[in-house]
Order: structure tokens, then sequence, then C-alpha cells
């Protein structure tokens, strides 16, 4: 990496010109039924057959734009001595364990001693524990720095808004290493010109209140944020998203609007699993909680000039944003049948990833969200077809590029759920 980046995302739909992925490695193999649960996975995946599908994820950006593997950007930045005693600082303050005394020294004196390239593997796939006392060697755990299992979905831990990075609060800990992974390497990496946003802790706070994880976080445009509040992003969290707007006095309009969801099931994790932006005019919905939320409320926030101008309930998400200038024609997730509806939302059919306007990224799998997608002017597109060059997707103003899904979609997730964009080509609305 040479040329500097801005991160610049005003939209979740402008031209791609940046993004951060990660192939998921033995981080994923390391589960067994067993502790599935523990790592946020319904079941355990096949980590070959999941590669292979995600090489055509990354396949197809690497054509489009440019890539960025977390695992190269964290190993950039440990080549520095000083900061990675930081980085170890950072995670040492999250997993206090790894400062323990041990019989061959601490777990992260030996961290230190390791080069930057195995490192940053270590650091992803795990430290497998040493029986060196007794409760070491009573303990089930098979490692004493779990791997991050969930890091393919480089979405949660970190978040571009406009120029900024906002640093997940993630809901469940053993996730918490990935945000500081995600922080540092946008903290240290010259390249990236950004500034971080972590919020705020409240003190005195021992529980997970304040929680927010960046699926449920939608640029819709440069003043308007979307903010599921389910299971994973608190109100508490998105309070104190509405002060720090307050606190920076700006004479820009904010709207934040929050679409409140199920805490079950588990396919309803994120807001990105029942609502995404597809143009400037489309959105993909999962129909009967987004057109119909019954009891599950939308909220719309309104901050300027350091003070908060109102909190109303709206009828829905799409009549918020309409009252806002963006009117936007649903596209729905499984068609028109219910049946369909529920099946396709639970493989993450309403998942969808932008790189342009009316360009976007899904599973291949959802049947009957495809035919949706066609019937709403998308050309449907293998992509392997865009990899191996026998099509050519400049014919084509509007299209959807489908990767096949077996397995990555049992890990709980989509195209956007695996893709932190850095930069986009801003939209003349």
């Amino acid at each position: 990496m040479e040329k500097v980046i801005e991160v610049n995302v005003q939209s979740e739909i402008g031209k791609l010109n940046g993004v951060i992925i990660h192939t998921p490695g033995e981080e994923v193999e390391n589960m067994t039924p067993e502790n599935a649960e523990r790592a946020l996975y319904s079941d355990i995946i096949n980590l070959s057959i999941a590669r292979e599908e995600y090489k055509q994820i990354k396949g197809v950006l690497s054509k489009l734009t440019k890539t960025f593997e977390v695992k190269d950007l964290l190993c950039n930045i440990l080549k520095d001595e000083k900061i990675k005693a930081e980085v170890l600082n950072r995670i040492e303050k999250i997993e206090p364990f790894i400062g323990e005394e041990a019989p061959k020294g601490s777990l992260k004196e030996q961290l230190m001693e390791e080069d930057a390239e195995n490192l940053s593997r270590i650091l992803i796939e795990g430290v497998e524990m040493v029986k060196d006392n007794l409760t070491k060697y009573l303990s089930k755990d098979w490692f004493a720095m779990r791997p991050m299992h969930n890091l393919l979905f480089t979405r949660d831990a970190s978040m571009s808004i406009n120029n900024e990075v906002l640093i997940g609060r993630m809901a469940n800990a053993i996730r918490d290493r990935e945000s500081v992974i995600m922080r540092s390497i946008f903290d240290f990496t010259p390249e990236f010109k950004t500034s971080t946003l972590s919020l705020p802790a409240t003190p005195g706070a021992t529980s997970r209140i304040q929680t927010i994880e960046g699926g449920d976080v939608l640029v819709a445009r440069e003043d308007i944020l979307v903010i599921g509040n389910g299971a994973r992003t608190s109100t508490q969290a998105i309070d104190l998203l509405m002060y720090e707007f307050i606190r920076r006095k700006s004479e820009k309009t904010q709207h934040i609007i929050v679409q409140q969801l199920p805490h079950s099931p588990e396919s309803f994790i994120h807001l990105d699993m029942v609502f995404t932006l597809l143009d400037r005019d489309k959105c993909m919905v999962f129909e009967p909680l987004i057109m119909n939320p019954g009891s599950y409320q939308t909220v719309h926030i309104k901050i300027q000039n350091g003070k908060l101008l109102g909190i109303r309930s709206e009828k829905n998400l799409l009549s918020a944003l309409k009252k806002l200038g963006m009117e936007l024609e649903p596209v729905l997730c499984g068609g028109s049948d219910e049946w369909n509806q529920e099946r396709e939302q639970w493989h993450s059919g309403a998942n969808f990833f932008c790189v342009g306007p009316g360009q976007v990224l899904g599973y291949a799998r959802n049947n009957y969200t495809m035919e949706a997608m066609n019937n709403a002017g998308f050309e449907i597109i293998k992509a392997n077809d865009i990899i191996d060059g026998s099509a050519d997707i400049s014919r084509y103003q509007k299209y959807v590029i489908t990767i096949d899904g077996s397995e990555l979609p049992r890990g709980g997730g989509g195209a956007r759920c695996m893709t932190m964009p850095i930069n986009r080509t801003n939209i003349e609305w």
C-alpha cells in the first residue's frame, strides 16, 4: 500500500473504490459443535467449501475495486515494535489473562516475540492452551486465546460513516478483539486518512448495555443514518451516538432513523438482514417486518446546531425516508409469498452489497429473491462469469452478481456482512 485512501462513505450505493475483507481461515475450522453456539454460529461450517465460495466474493471485488485483507493490514502495522506493543496492550485490556504469569512467561510476552506475519495469524486463528498449571490442566477449553471465528463478517467491528470510522462495541465478548484489531488498523495504517470514533463507556457499567455493530448501521445519505435496534445494537448506544452529534454543534441537519427489530429468530440479528439499499430509488426489504412493523417502532431523531430538534414515531422505514426525500421502491426478499419470504430471509436473502448504484452482490441460492430483482430491472450475472471474463458487466446499468452460497450462509451473513467499504464515490441526489 502506498497511495493514501481517504475514508469517505456517504451512502450505501456509491461506486465502491475500496473495501476491507477477510478470507476465512483456520479460525473457522477451530470450532466444534459443542462450542459453535458460544462462537455465535448455529452450526459449524466446512472451511474448504466456504473458501471456494468466498473466492467468488473476493474475485469479483478484486475485478471491480481495490480490496484489502484484514490479515495483511494487521501484519503491516505489527512490523513496528511500538505499534505491536500498543496493539497487545489494547488486547490485554479486554483479555487480561494474556498478562498472567506462567512458567515460560506470560502469553503477552510470548506474543511480543513473534514476527509480524506469525503474530497476525495467531491473533486471528487463536492460541492453543498450554496446560502449565492446575487451572489450565482442568480447563475444558482448547484455546487460551480464542480464535476470531466471526472475522469474515468485517462489517460489524468497524463502520465507515462519512469521513470517520465508528468502532463497533460488540454485543458478545468473543468478538471484542475484532474491534481492537480494526481500530488499530485504522489508527496505525498511514495510508488510511481518517479518524476513529469510539463511543464513551458509562462509568460503573458492567453489563453490555451500550452495544453497536455495523450490520445495524446503514448510511442512507450523508445526513441520514438508518440504525437497527435489536439483539446486537442497543438504544443506549444509539443515544451515545445521538449525543455525539449534538456535541459537534453542526449546522447541517443530522437524521437518525431507528428501526426496532425482533430479538429472535437469529436471522434478525442486524438490520441489514431485513433491509438493504440497492439503488437511488430501490431497496430490498423483508416485507413482514419493514412494511408492516406492527409493535416494532420506527423512530426519527433529528439533530441540528447542537440541539435535539425532535424524536417522533413514523409509520415505517420507507415512509420515514420518503419524508426526507428518499422515495424507495421496495423489492421483496423471497418475492410475494410469505413462505418463501421466511425461507430466503433466513439465508440472508435481503443482505445485498452495492458496488455501485443499482449494481449489487447477493446469494444465488435465493431464487425467488433473484426473480424479484430481475422483475425490478436487474440483470442476473454469475460471479464466475465475471471472474473468468465471459460476462461484460459494462453492458448493463443494473445487475446482481450472484455468489454461490451453501456454506457461507450457514455462518449467518451475506455479501454486506462480509464487506467493510472505506471509500465510495459521492452520489448526486
